[in-house]
């Protein structure tokens, strides 16, 4: 198993470096093969997902497909996987940012029955008293 980090996503998706870009792109190509098996974390997709927000100023849009482009990808391995496609999906449909989105998928994967914040619309989503 080989662990891919943020650079390498980045580096792969944006292009911005060419040498970088190449060998980012092998290590997905031969994972896709079933050459060799990669996995994240967590932490590397909001990773992705603050960079793309605050330094490459992308899009909501953009970054939605983005994400949903990355976890779309069979043959990384994420344990959090389904529930970060639910979260970008929400992220994607509301005003929320990736954070509360994922807390929201998170909360409800657990079955939890209340979902304490003082964000208003948040505990409204939650409880399917919101669109």
């Amino acid at each position: 198993m080989i662990f891919v980090d943020t650079n390498y996503f980045l580096r792969f998706l944006l292009g911005d470096n060419i040498s970088q870009h190449k060998e980012a792109k092998e290590i997905f190509l031969q994972a896709a093969e079933g050459k060799i098996e990669l996995f994240t974390s967590l932490l590397v997709i909001f990773e992705i997902y603050w960079v793309l927000t605050s330094f490459y100023e992308k899009q909501k849009d953009e970054i939605s497909k983005t994400l949903t482009d990355i976890l779309n990808l069979e043959f990384i391995l994420l344990e959090e996987k389904e529930i970060l496609r639910k979260a970008v999906s929400t992220y994607e449909t509301t005003s929320f940012d990736l954070e509360d989105s994922f807390n929201l998928s998170f909360a409800k994967s657990k079955k939890t029955i209340d979902f304490k914040t003082f964000d208003i619309k948040l505990q409204k989503v939650f409880f399917g008293k919101l669109a």
